[in-house]
């Protein structure tokens, strides 16, 4: 399983100003003139790495301390009209997608690209996406000849080939399919099985009697109508109450969020036999022969049994005309983007405006890179790094990596709370982590990929199908463990438990995350912090379950487990306490791998910050120590604000607590952070030492 930073990440490089805080606690020892731990220049040279001009100094440290750190941005800055959040991370990300335009730009006027190259493909496709008044043209013609093969199905038992038809075509439906690491045998390729088939965000947009989740539902069976009158459906009225009644059908036979973040329970290996027991009347060999999947594989793994056996007696007690008419909704739903302006727009008013609060679209250019990313994301990626990525960031990138283990490593040796049996495990899988850093050591071949410039729907479908047709062909194969799940210019970074490697793409490699230029207490509270993260996701509730081969497998003692579930059971209730937006609180148990990750990442980050400065003082600049430095320097990373609407759909859907939460809360656990900031019972900020969090 991968485990990000963020769902959705973008950050920024931020001006360093302003005037230091009055709570300095010590003055300014006389500055170092060696290089620091990460080979940076001479310590009289560094920056602080602090963005100080959006302080509200009126707010005390040992009150609010993110509100210490952005108040002054937090009152003045407007969210865009393109977007539902904004903050630094989409600073650093409108960054990265202006140098790929300026990439895919001088690729688009570049009159001696080869054919067939990476280069010529990436300005054809860009140039079908940009020529909206062919898209005008063609309006729903592209999907017509999907649409006739939807009409084609007669009674249920034609629907699992088309259900795998349309699956290569990247529509969601409820059932999905894709291949993976097996969980249990990290070695082996395996057909994973799971649930889908919504619209709305999530089950509780149809299930919960919320007045806001009411609206929702209400304009969008409006929505759904439009769209499919758009389409040529004659009776649009009826069929967007149908779908809305079969989409809320399957909610309630879905998994949660919850549960799905379970890796045992949501591991069912089945054999053919078994699976086709599971769901009766439902052709599993004519949907795996539909995939491409055919009999290449003898099981497979159902990761929520109880709702494919729901699903299969709820195809039978659905009307195939129902069926039919939701399978061509999910194609207009996942196409509109492509298509002309009408549903273009229509599509966005519901998606962006009403779902998530966002009043304007973004400019066709940027809709235009994404595709892009989406296709060939490293193509693009291979010349975005060749660009814009110093060679030497890599190599000081390294020494903070190495420095992170050895301070997780030292962290597991003194714990109070484990075993020196499961302690002993813990170190092994420790000492298997694989980093890789900014790119990957061979680039995905692409050369099978045919773009069309005048084609842009077409290319979207050879696209899909081609990443598809990709996935299949690793069945059989030796894992590759030199694949990259992000490309090189995703500003974000993952962990994945199946190759236990944490990953860093180029694009994060810069500030408020990473400045070579700065000190390096901001860098560990930036890069540090995050590379802490994602080693906490290997022994986060749902990480720790895997050993350091990948593999799901029990390596705790059953009193080590039970003390580590009163402590994540502490940090589940601490969090659900936080309400960015009132009346909707965070979930703590959906957003617990993250906040472990969050709380021992920030506590890691911190103790290898003290072994990066190898017993000698750490300078003091702008006035601050460098203890007070690294925790600013966190803060200011998840500096935002969202749209109400779009903290409504994080709080129900995303695995990560709101930007304000992520920036306070580790802080209240980390006894580093009281000394540093000197606080004390009666601050806001204040958590009494027994009621601290503290796992790893």
């Amino acid at each position: 399983m991968q485990r990000t930073l963020l769902s959705l990440a973008v950050l920024a490089t931020l001006s360093l100003s302003g005037s230091p805080a009055a709570f300095a606690q010590s003055p300014a020892p006389a500055l170092p003139t060696t290089a620091n731990a990460s080979g940076t220049a001479s310590a009289a040279t560094l920056r602080s790495g602090i963005d100080l001009q959006w302080q509200d100094t009126s707010v005390r440290p040992q009150d609010d301390f993110f509100k210490f750190m952005s108040g002054k941005w937090l009152a003045t800055a407007e969210i865009p009209a393109d977007r539902a959040r904004y903050g630094s991370f989409d600073k650093l990300r409108e960054l990265s997608e202006q140098r790929s335009h300026d990439i895919i730009d001088s690729l688009t006027t570049d009159k001696h690209l080869k054919a067939g190259s990476n280069q010529q493909k990436i300005a054809a496709l860009y140039a079908s996406f940009m020529d909206e008044a062919r898209a005008d043209k063609l309006d729903i013609e592209p999907l017509k000849a999907t649409f006739a093969t939807i009409d084609k199905a007669r009674k249920p038992a034609d629907f699992p080939a088309l259900v795998a038809h349309l699956s290569q075509l990247g529509v969601s439906l409820p059932v999905n399919s894709g291949v993976g690491q097996d969980a249990r045998e990290s070695t082996t390729y395996a057909v994973y099985v799971s649930q889908g088939g919504l619209t709305l965000p999530d089950r509780d947009y149809y299930l919960k009697d919320d007045a806001k989740f009411k609206g929702f539902r209400d304009a969008y069976v409006k929505h759904v109508e439009k769209m499919l009158a758009m389409s040529g459906e004659k009776h649009a009225d009826k069929a967007a109450a149908d779908i809305l009644a079969l989409e809320t059908k399957i909610a309630t036979i879905q998994w949660s969020k919850v549960e799905n973040r379970n890796p045992v329970k949501t591991y069912n290996k089945l054999d053919m036999a078994k699976l086709a027991e599971l769901t009766p009347g439902f052709d599993w060999s004519a949907y795996f022969a539909g995939t491409g999947v055919g009999k290449k594989v003898n099981y497979v793994i159902v990761r929520q049994p109880s709702f494919m056996t729901d699903l299969a007696k709820l195809i039978n007690d659905t009307p195939v005309d129902v069926w039919k008419t939701y399978y061509k909704w999910k194609v207009v739903d996942a196409y509109a983007p492509f298509l002309s302006k009408r549903f273009v727009d229509e599509d966005f008013s519901f998606s962006s405006v009403t779902l998530r609060g966002i009043p304007e679209n973004q400019p066709r250019w940027k809709r235009g890179v994404g595709r892009v990313e989406e296709s060939m994301p490293e193509a693009l990626g291979e010349l975005y790094v060749a660009k814009y990525f110093p060679p030497e960031d890599k190599a000081r990138m390294q020494k903070l990596v190495s420095n992170l283990i050895e301070a997780y490593k030292q962290s597991i040796e003194t714990l109070t709370w484990m075993s020196p049996e499961t302690k002993k495990e813990a170190l092994v899988k420790l000492s298997k982590f694989t980093p890789k850093i900014a790119y990957p050591d061979q680039w995905r071949d692409y050369s099978a990929l045919q773009i069309k410039a005048n084609d842009l729907v077409g290319n979207v479908i050879r696209s899909r199908t081609f990443d598809h047709q990709r996935d299949v062909a690793r069945l059989g194969k030796p894992v590759d463990r030199k694949e990259w799940g992000m490309s090189p210019q995703t500003v974000n970074a993952y962990y994945n438990s199946r190759q236990n490697e944490i990953v860093f793409p180029a694009a994060i490699l810069q500030p408020p995350f990473f400045n070579p230029a700065a000190d390096d207490a901001v860098n560990y509270g930036g890069i540090g912090a995050v590379i802490g993260h994602e080693i906490s996701h290997g022994f986060d509730d749902s990480g720790s379950q895997s050993d350091g081969d990948g593999n799901l497998r029990n390596w705790w003692t059953k009193d080590d487990k039970e003390n580590f579930g009163k402590l994540t059971g502490a940090l589940v209730a601490q969090y659900n306490g936080y309400s960015p937006l009132p009346g909707y609180n965070v979930n703590g148990a959906l957003t617990l791998g993250e906040n472990i990750a969050d709380n021992s990442g920030l506590s890691i980050a911190y103790k290898a910050y003290q072994i990066s400065l190898g017993g000698k003082p750490a300078p003091v600049i702008d006035g601050y120590t460098g203890d007070q430095r690294l925790f600013m320097g966190w803060a200011q990373v998840w500096r935002g604000k969202a749209r109400d609407a779009e903290t409504i759909r994080l709080i129900s859907t995303d695995p990560h607590s709101p930007a304000e939460v992520r920036g306070n809360a580790p802080l209240t656990n980390l006894p580093a952070f009281y000394e540093a900031f000197g606080v004390k019972e009666g601050d806001k900020m204040y958590v009494a030492p027994e009621k601290r969090t503290t796992i790893w």
